[in-house]
């Protein structure tokens, strides 16, 4: 399994760290490991030993100098709060670091653990950069700029042998740069897949809070917003966004935002109301402000409505705010994902809107103050006046906020009624507007408490300069959503997948839905004569589901007027910032499209176009705002790249389908009919790239029979062409009756023939292919095979015993100058002989020989038919995903019934022809072969008689009474009859005529000493 974000590790790697124990001593004694450990440890255990240091000797440096109070604290200590309030009563210990590896915060799941710990685990100051402490999480997220995990022996220090840890950079999301690593650090048997999400999360945080930490220019508008409304009556006190998030859903808070950026970039006083899809409406307030400087900026306030009269406003404590007394504990696994908007300098992605106060800390809207360390000020939060401009001098009124010179901070006196507005009171300062406020056990204030007083329904939305910052922001967010096309688009070969791709990486990045439809003929890897005629709905997708889009696996049929046919004339996106105004969109069917404006308002139609070849269309829906021409650059630069990656798909699937189709058109269609072996077999195409394995079952003389299985080495059509090739000539060796190992020679000086002849001369030909031929004769219930690099065969005896025999394994085909070994073994009637081929055991996150166990285990049912057994093995030992072809071929043994054999042996005197022949016709009529008989009878005489005359005692005849009737005489002397055409004057050379025209077949089959003629006669036509 691999998780997001996270390099993969081997398969059958212990995850609790214990794993590469062994391996970590070999390095450090300088062995060799490169397999077994990822990549990023042996690259940081490389690194480690280049700089000298020792595993057990690594002693951390301790900075005095560490900033407690510095911008990445200040964002992540309500971050870290909230992470210690998630994993309380765990084992898990939290930290942040600086970009130089300095720990700056520390929390801990358990408070006790403090007493337990080393002070380099405990106190704040200690550099855990990877140049001094060694791999671990903090040192190696800063090295490999990604998220990290790192699994106890793991760590290059001795000391950290027994934890584990999840690091992950955080980044300033304007320039990207890392401002620090949150780390959480906990024992190996602690892991869980939830800590991945959780640290992703809380890095998200971090990163919105540092984007409220603005520039020098923001905060002078900021501070002259604060100073304006010091001394307001009527005081207007903020509350963020994310305060009401159980009233404001994610989308909710992402239209009021949008909106702000528009009242901002208009750089306009007025108000707007905006109706959310619920149906609530909120009123947004745009207000010109200028500072002492003469920073022009706008702000936005919201203006909530007021709770129903009698009834007061219960919204629960914003988190951020009340980092000491929290109100309603916030789970982690609640937080939102972050959406970046195009906002300004001010923007904030999603969750809490920050922006900073006069000293630089995190501010709410409405000038909340974030969490502050004990050294920082609180400030008041107030409202601004239309227009005001205000010195700096002038905001350092005697109850005022905090001023800021640069990056110090004066702090001002503050009133306790502005501490109840603006952040955490110490202890003991009544909060509540008539008295301490109730805590429960936990320190946390009842939700029902909190009243309309405390948590006012207005405040600031955004704050910034009219045009500035919101194009780099937006071309950030194109940027980023390009980045991610290039590693999501075309993961795979699959036409289908690479769509779904696509459109999730669009949406909800770019629109809220996708929709993208393909000709039918793509699908299948072919190029469409009519893609308009053709088109097929394969993809939709979007940020829910149910909205009435036309289904997957329907065929769609677009008017010549709508978007889509539009885009695909003119090969360009086609976009309709307003569906109720697109006629053509429209007329394609008014009841659908009806249907839908009630969930979408804006249309990008983009066709997917590569190498001039129409793939199909793209559209891409809004909910919210309208698309705009940057969206629709920005859609079809998608488009465009999803359109490379489908065809080069499309391709793939051609070019597969022509392969595969190649291979199973090379492989036997059918089964002879034989009765030695009752066959099964089966043949699975590897999922990435079909190769050249084949298997095969050939009849032979004696009522033998031979079973063949092969594999090239390769994939692709030169695989599958060669593996015809070689099947071919595996089958005419065979028929010509050489025993296996022979074939296998004539198979070996083949492939090297076939190599030598490579026309480009680089050795792009077979360069090598395994093979395993076995003989099973059902006379002698024995079998004779053997292998040229093959994987052993598996025999399952009649009592269930599955052994692999002791077959020579021989060398692949192709080497040359190695012999063959044949190796012969008795197979009692039932027993079954598998072959297969090397895709059914090797995988390279398997052990060979932990899956010849499984085979053996899987096998132990001789009760099976080859059909069942067949099966029974490819679903529970061939591999889910198979990346090598797998051939199996499952055969069942039967013995010859001795009834039905017949033996004579008779010396070398013409004399002893007729009582042989007179004992075979008895033999025969006995068996109600009387009409068989007189083809036999003069088979036999021919045959006796050649082998007297040319050949050598000891003389024998045997009949075999099988599907057909099989004569045979062997003779001693390796010379062999040729059928030839007798001239009218010869005495001779007309016997084997005879025989072959009173046969169907015959042939000579050599032995160790002698030879064997015979001739098959078919009982019916007899």
């Amino acid at each position: 399994m691999v998780r997001s974000g996270e390099e993969p590790r081997p398969a059958g790697r212990a995850t609790d760290g214990t794993g590469p124990a062994s391996l970590r001593e070999l390095f450090l004694q300088g062995e060799p490991v490169e397999t077994g450990v990822r990549t990023s440890i042996l690259d940081s255990w490389q690194r480690c030993r280049s700089l000298g240091l020792s595993p057990d000797a690594l002693d951390l440096p301790y900075r005095e100098d560490f900033d407690p109070g510095g911008r990445i604290v200040r964002a992540a200590v309500p971050v870290l709060d909230r992470l210690q309030a998630t994993f309380a009563g765990s084992q898990v210990n939290i930290s942040v670091a600086d970009a130089n590896g300095t720990v700056l915060l520390r929390r801990f799941g358990d408070p006790s653990m403090t007493r337990s710990l080393p002070d380099i685990q405990v106190v704040p100051g200690f550099v855990f950069a990877e140049q001094v402490a060694g791999t671990n999480g903090i040192g190696l997220a800063l090295a490999e700029r990604q998220l990290i995990r790192v699994y106890g022996a793991e760590h290059f220090a001795e000391r950290a042998q027994q934890n584990a840890c999840v690091a992950l950079p955080v980044r300033d999301p304007l320039s990207g740069r890392i401002e620090g690593v949150l780390c959480l650090g906990y024992p190996r048997g602690f892991e869980r897949p939830a800590l991945g999400v959780a640290i992703r999360r809380a890095a998200e945080g971090i990163e919105r809070r540092l984007l409220g930490q603005s520039s020098a220019r923001e905060r002078a508008l900021l501070r002259t917003y604060l100073a304006a409304g010091a001394g307001t009556a009527g005081l207007h006190r903020g509350v963020a966004l994310d305060a009401v998030a159980n009233e404001f859903p994610l989308r909710d808070q992402a239209i009021l935002r949008e909106k702000a950026a528009e009242l901002i970039s208009g750089a306009q006083r007025g108000a707007v109301e905006v109706t959310l899809p619920d149906g609530r409406r909120v009123t947004l307030v745009s207000r010109p402000v200028t500072s002492g400087s003469g920073v022009q900026g706008i702000v936005i306030e919201a203006v909530l409505p007021g709770p129903p009269a009698g009834e007061p406003l219960v919204i629960p404590h914003q988190t951020d705010d009340l980092a000491a007394l929290t109100a309603t504990a916030v789970p982690l696994s609640a937080a939102r994902p972050a959406i970046t908007l195009p906002s300004g300098h001010l923007a904030a992605p999603s969750g809490p809107l920050v922006t900073t106060g006069g000293d630089g800390a995190a501010t709410g809207p409405g000038g909340t103050a974030g969490p502050r360390t004990s050294a920082e000020p609180v400030e008041p939060a107030t409202s601004v006046e239309p227009a005001t401009s205000v010195e700096p001098d002038s905001a350092r009124t005697p109850a005022g906020p905090a001023v800021a010179d640069g990056e110090r901070t004066t702090t001002q006196p503050t009133t306790d009624s502005d501490r109840s507005i603006s952040g955490p009171a110490p202890a003991g300062i009544d909060r509540s507007p008539s008295g301490p406020a109730a805590a429960d056990r936990d320190g946390r204030v009842p939700a029902a408490e909190h009243s309309e007083a405390a948590f006012p329904a207005r405040g600031l939305v955004m704050l910034g300069e009219p045009q500035v910052g919101a194009y780099a922001l937006a071309a950030r967010r194109r940027l980023e959503l390009l980045s991610e096309a290039s590693t999501r688009i075309g993961t795979t070969l699959d036409v289908r997948r690479t769509a779904e791709e696509l459109a999730e990486t669009a949406a909800p990045g770019l629109a809220d839905f996708v929709t993208i439809d393909l000709p039918d003929a793509v699908l299948r890897g072919e190029e469409s004569a009519d893609p308009i005629a053709d088109l097929r709905r394969t993809v939709v997708h979007g940020i829910r589901e149910g909205l009435p889009f036309t289904p997957p696996g329907k065929r769609v049929d677009f008017g010549p007027t709508t978007p889509q046919l539009r885009c695909l004339s003119s090969s360009e996106a086609v976009l309709e910032p307003d569906l109720n105004a697109a006629a053509g969109w429209l007329a394609q069917d008014p009841e659908h499209t009806e249907r839908l404006l009630a969930h979408v308002h804006s249309l990008i139609a983009v066709p997917l176009l590569a190498r001039g070849v129409v793939l199909g269309v793209a559209s891409f829906y809004r909910a919210g705002s309208p698309f705009g021409d940057d969206d629709r650059s920005l859609a079809q630069e998608l488009a465009s790249r999803a359109a490379l990656s489908i065809d080069n798909a499309r391709r793939y699937t051609h070019e597969r389908t022509m392969v595969l189709a190649l291979q199973r058109r090379l492989l036997p269609h059918g089964l002879p009919d034989q009765d030695a072996v009752e066959v099964a077999h089966r043949y699975l195409p590897a999922e990435s790239d079909v190769g050249g394995d084949w298997y095969d079952v050939i009849p032979l003389s004696g009522a033998r029979v031979g079973l063949l299985v092969g594999d090239v080495v390769g994939h692709g059509m030169l695989s599958a062409a060669t593996m015809g090739r070689l099947r071919t000539a595996a089958r005419s060796f065979a028929e010509l009756d050489f025993p296996p190992d022979e074939v296998l020679t004539h198979l070996d000086n083949l492939v090297g023939r076939l190599d030598r002849e490579d026309p480009d001369g680089k050795g792009a030909g077979v360069i090598g292919a395994t093979c395993l031929y076995a003989v099973y004769d059902p006379t002698a219930q024995r079998c004779l095979m053997a292998r040229a690099g093959h994987p052993p065969p598996a025999v399952v005896r009649p009592d269930g015993t599955v052994t692999y025999p002791d077959l020579p394994a021989g060398p692949p085909l192709g080497l040359g100058g190695l012999p063959f070994d044949a190796v012969e073994v008795g197979l009692p009637e039932g027993s079954q002989l598998v072959l297969y081929t090397d895709g059914l055991i090797e995988d390279r996150n398997r052990d060979v020989d932990a899956v010849l166990e499984q085979l053996r285990e899987a096998l132990a049912h001789p009760e099976r038919a080859p059909e069942e057994t067949c099966q029974a093995v490819l679903d529970t030992v061939a591999p889910a995903h198979p990346h090598d072809d797998i051939a199996l071929l499952v055969a069942r043994v039967h013995a010859m019934d001795p009834g039905r054999i017949a033996n004579w042996e008779l010396s070398a005197d013409p004399a002893r022809v007729g009582e042989v022949r007179a004992s075979a016709m008895r033999w025969l009529s006995d068996r109600g072969l009387d009409e068989t008989g007189f083809a036999a009878e003069l088979i036999l005489s021919e045959l006796i008689t050649n082998a007297i005359r040319h050949g050598a005692a000891p003389i024998r005849v045997r009949l075999l009474y099988g599907r057909t009737l099989i004569c045979e005489v062997s003779d001693a002397s390796n010379t062999a009859p040729h059928l030839r055409r007798a001239a009218s004057t010869d005495e001779g050379g007309r016997g084997l005529f005879l025989v072959a025209q009173l046969s169907q077949s015959w042939g000579t089959r050599y032995l160790p000493e002698g030879k064997v003629i015979w001739a098959e006669c078919d009982l019916v036509a007899a």
